[in-house]
Formats: structure tokens, sequence, C-alpha cells
């Protein structure tokens, strides 16, 4: 009996450059197993396509018959009808009721990156109709997340007869209760997991609520705002509301916000996501929007900007606002249309980014070492839960994150108040669902309050059940982390000399971009070649340089790697062969284009059986 192709067992491919443990324990594999190689091969015959980026198409799961839509995704293309969310007409159809009569608008959104984008964006839209929005971004540490009480009352005392909520609302019952209790009709527009009960609202436009069929969960909320007023925008012309003195807004020429929000929210860079940060990023190389312009002459981005500067330039300055300073700051930046007041806003979302380093940074130590103490020498535990009086609220996701990336597990950073609260976020890592771990532990009364999704949840708890939560994680959480962390595997797209290494290549390996969850960056190897310089740089960083066997150089870098396992694998070998393996970049300086890799993972080559001679 023959088995059909889909059944023959398919052989894990070997260990790439033969590296089964490398300096930092990973194991390396190819990304390609054989049947990718064979679809690699047959992407670069029918499209004449360069060898490498067809390997790294291939990789990524693009079917032959899909590459050239996967080189230039289009939102025409990718763009579903809107009304295939559910609830997403009665969203339209209120929005444009509003914008017809003149009514007063309040929005209320997050105090992150997406929060701010989407009320940005919805806040733009508005105004072109006409009206004056209030908008409402709350105090991360006085208010907390999503719609509360008494900032719901304000908005109806200062008139708001249409409430629309933007990445949050979706579990805020009694707040939205009481807007409607006050005469609000309220939208809700959101992304993140639901509970048992929805909120009883006049829309609730969210794609991970059980009902909805619309495939499009993994959009953030400023893609889902975008599609809302995609709707909004055909029910006003259907109602002849666009006329020459009114004409109808150009969305896509917003999309710089669709992309800084989904970058920075970590949504996957899939489907209509890629569509939204590739045409995003052309227009934020355009340079025509006031605050964009701001926020990047700030940061000092020279060149065009890729999705990682907004992931780690852009968004982090954005949420300094909303973590330890004024949390509209970045929401006005964005709205802003004077050059000199966006400068303004721009410069003190800098400075209270520098200032949170410094904060996150006294945090993240003390963190660690508690994390290090509980693991113990024998690194036992699936889940970190760190905790801390006089951490500031506002970066415990941050420290979170560094925990999760040093200890390759879920974490928690909880800042304990003088009133015995504690609030916190976690960071999760792959195939471990965090939100409903969190979710769970909330409904069995561990926890005060808690949601998020897979990756990263919020929690509210006693301090007196800290150590009730930490043991509650670590037994629901423990099986999917084993399973998770069993193999540490790197995989690799491809094997490259110094010489090849060149901007032509970098630009070649970006038509396979924009890089980011859900389509990861092409990891290269560099095959025996000599580490020739190794020396600090900034906080944390190494610069590196290594010479191949024709002597030929590329500069490296090994981000936040000292003290870590990397940066000490990268220090002891210092002037010996490695294979190395790392991201291209082009570091751009003074006006000068170089290509920089940065350095993933390194091993010690294999040296193969002595010779006889």
């Amino acid at each position: 009996m023959t088995l059909p192709a889909s059944a023959l067992p398919i052989e894990p491919p070997p260990a790439f450059l033969g590296v089964a443990h490398s300096l930092t324990g990973k194991l390396w594999r190819d990304r390609l197993d054989g049947r990718g190689a064979a679809r690699a091969l047959a992407i670069t015959q029918r499209y004449q396509l360069p060898e490498m980026l067809a390997r790294v198409l291939a990789g990524r799961d693009v079917e032959i018959d899909a590459v050239e839509d996967f080189l230039d995704p289009t939102i025409r293309k990718l763009l579903p009808d809107p009304f295939t969310v559910t609830q997403m007409e009665a969203a339209a159809t209120r929005i444009a009721d509003a914008a017809v009569r003149g009514e007063k608008v309040a929005i209320f959104g997050d105090y992150d990156v997406d929060g701010a984008t989407s009320a940005a964006l919805l806040a733009w839209h508005l105004r072109h109709c006409g009206l004056d929005p209030l908008i409402h971004i709350p105090d991360r540490i006085f208010e907390g997340y999503g719609p509360n009480t008494e900032a719901v009352r304000a908005l109806a005392g200062k008139g708001a007869t249409l409430l629309v909520t933007v990445d949050c609302g979706t579990t805020s019952l009694e707040p939205l209760a009481e807007a409607r209790k006050l005469g609000m009709s309220v939208v809700v527009i959101d992304h993140h997991q639901c509970g048992d009960n929805l909120p009883e609202v006049d829309a609730l436009v969210n794609p991970n609520r059980p009902d909805d069929l619309s495939g499009l969960g993994h959009l953030a909320a400023v893609g889902l705002v975008l599609v809302t007023l995609v709707a909004v925008n055909r029910e006003l012309r259907k109602r002849g509301f666009w006329t020459a003195e009114m004409p109808e807004p150009d969305l896509l020429g917003m999309l710089h916000h669709v992309a800084l929000g989904t970058v920075a929210d970590v949504a996957p860079l899939i489907g209509l996501n890629r569509a939204f940060v590739a045409k995003g990023l052309i227009a934020m190389r355009r340079r025509d929007h006031v605050g964009h312009t701001a926020l990047m002459d700030v940061a000092r981005l020279n060149g065009p900007p890729e999705a990682w500067h907004l992931g780690f330039m852009l968004g982090p300055r954005i949420n300094a606002g909303g973590r330890i300073g004024r949390a509209d700051l970045g929401v006005r930046l964005l709205l802003e249309g004077d050059v000199s007041e966006a400068a303004r806003l721009a410069a003190e979302l800098d400075r209270l980014n520098n200032e949170r380093r410094v904060i996150e940074q006294a945090a993240e130590a003390q963190a660690e070492a508690e994390a290090l103490a509980a693991l113990g020498l024998e690194d036992k535990g699936a889940v970190i839960v760190t905790a801390s009086e006089g951490w500031h609220p506002g970066i415990v996701g941050l420290v979170a994150s560094r925990l999760k990336e040093k200890f390759a597990r879920p974490a928690f950073a909880i800042a304990l108040e003088p009133g015995g609260i504690g609030t916190g976020s976690g960071r999760s890592i792959g195939g471990v669902d965090l939100g409903k771990a969190v979710r769970q532990a909330v409904h069995d009364g561990v926890l005060i309050k808690g949601g998020g999704h897979a990756m990263a949840a919020g929690v509210t708890l006693r301090k007196e059940r800290l150590a009730e939560f930490r043991a509650y994680m670590e037994n629901a959480l423990a099986g999917d982390v084993a399973q998770s962390r069993h193999v540490n595997e790197i995989f690799i797209d491809g094997a490259v000399s110094a010489r090849g290494m060149t901007t032509e290549l970098a630009v070649t390996l970006n038509r396979a971009g924009p890089f980011g969850s859900g389509n990861p960056e092409p990891v290269l190897a560099l095959p025996s070649h000599q580490l020739i310089y190794a020396d600090e740089i900034g906080q944390a960083h190494l610069r590196l340089r290594f010479k191949s066997g024709d002597g030929a150089i590329v500069n490296g870098v090994a981000f936040r790697s000292i003290g870590q396992k990397l940066g000490n694998a990268l220090t002891a070998h210092r002037g010996q062969v490695l294979h190395v393996a790392g991201s291209l970049a082009v570091d751009r300086w003074q006006g000068a284009e170089r290509v920089q890799l940065r350095v993933l993972d390194v091993a010690v080559p294999d040296q193969g059986p002595a010779v006889i001679r």
C-alpha cells in the first residue's frame, strides 16, 4: 500500500552547520525542510528571484502562486468587506449618525501606542466631518486600564451623546452600563480577548468575540479603527454627506498611524497587517505628517524608517507619556498641525523616555536578582513572578519583557502600592497563552482583575495573595512552558560570507518585509569567520567585526548582550573562528551606508576528525 504524500514522515532538517549546541545552548535548524527547499527552488525558477530571497519566502510558507502578492501586499486586495465583522454595520451607522447630526462624540482610548494611534485616527476623521470630539486617555496609575465610571460621568457632563472606546472596553461592563444610564450611545472598537460576558452597548466591534467570523482577529485596534472608518465613509457616501466643501477623507493617507500602532502592539505582520505596515512605512518616508516627522527627528532616525524603528525608537517615546508622564501627550502629538508645537511635544516625550529608561534599569536589576534567587542554581520553575514596593507601575511591562527574554519563560513584574494592592504586567513565550490563564485566575478569585492577550496580560491582586498567585500560575502553565522550552532552537534562512553581506543583499531580503511578529526577520549564518574585534558600546551592547577566510570583513553588533550568555561567549572567544548567526541591517551614519550583522548567536565550529599526515 502506498501512503499519500501528505502521510509520508517528514525528516526534520539536520542541525545547520552541524550546530547542535551553540555557545548559548541553542540548536541551529535550517528553516527549510526538504519540501521547503524544493519550493524555494521552484520560486527561484518561476519568478527569476535571487536564491536567498526565495529561501526566505519559502521559509515563511508563501505558496508559489502567492509570491507576487506577498512581495507587494496591497490593502485593496486584502481588505475584506468591513461588514463581515460582527456589529460593524451598527457601529458605522451610529458614528455616521453622529457626523450628520453634529453630535458631541467622546473618544476613550488606551494609554499605549495602539490606543494613542487609534484615538488620533478616529479624532482626525471626526474633525474632518466637522465635529470637535472629546478625547480621554486614562492615567495609568490613578485610573488604570479601560473606561472607569468617574471618567464616563465627566464625559457625559461635557455633553457627549456618543462614547467610542478604542483599544479597550470589551470587559468594561459596569462603566459602559453607566454610560448608557446617562443617556450616551456606546460603540466599542477593541481587539482584546473577551470574558464570559460582553457589555451591553450599541455595537461591540471586536474580531476576537466568540461570534465573529471575519478572520481579522490579528488586527491591532488602530487597524480595526481604519476598517471601521472605511465602513463609516461608505455609510456617509450613501447619505450624500460628502460634498465639494466636505470631501471624503483619504484614509490611506493616514496609514502612518496604523503602521505605528500595529508594530508597537506587536500584532502579527501577516495578511492585512503586513499591507498596513508596508504602505504606512512608505507614508512615513514622505515626512508629510507633522507629528510623525517630529517624532522621527527627536529619535534621531537616520534614513528611511523600517518596521523595527517603529517598535524600538518611535513607539517607546509615544508610550513614555502613558507610562510616566501625561497620558494624552502621544495623541496630542499625532493630532498636532503646528511644526514648532509638535517639536515641543516630541521633545517632552523624548525626555520622559530617557527618564523611563533610568527608572526601568533600576527595577530591572532588582527583578533579575529576585528571579535568580527564586529559580535557584537548578533553574527550576515555569513562571517568574517578581514584585516590589517602589516600582513605578508604568514600567512593569517592560521589566516583565526583559525577564521573559533573559530567562526564556513567562514573567510577571508587579508594583506593590502602600494600600496593599499590586498592579503588574506579564509577558509570555510562544505556545503559552498567558491571557487565558490570567482570566481563569480572576474567575477563581486569585486576582482582583486581569486580562490580555496570549503573549501579554495585566493583573491586579492583593499583596497577601502574591504567593498564591505564583503557585497558581506555576500549576496552570508548567506543562505548556515545558513543551515550549523543550528545544531551544534558532532557525537559519541561509549561509553567506562576509563578502556577500552587501547593501544589495539587504535590499533584496527586505522585499519580503516588513519583518516583525508573525513574519520573522531573516537569520543568516556566517560559517567559520574570525572574531577580530569585540568592544563595549553604549549600555550593554557589543560592537564586533568578523573576517572571512578570503579577508573580507563585516561589522556586527550584539544588542543588550553584556552580562548575558551571548556577550560572555563573544568576549571569551576574541580572535577565534566562530559560526555566527544574525540578521542583516543597513547602518546609516553621516550620509554613508554600510551593512551590519545584528548578532543573535555564535557557535564553535566542529573541527572534524583529526587528519594524519
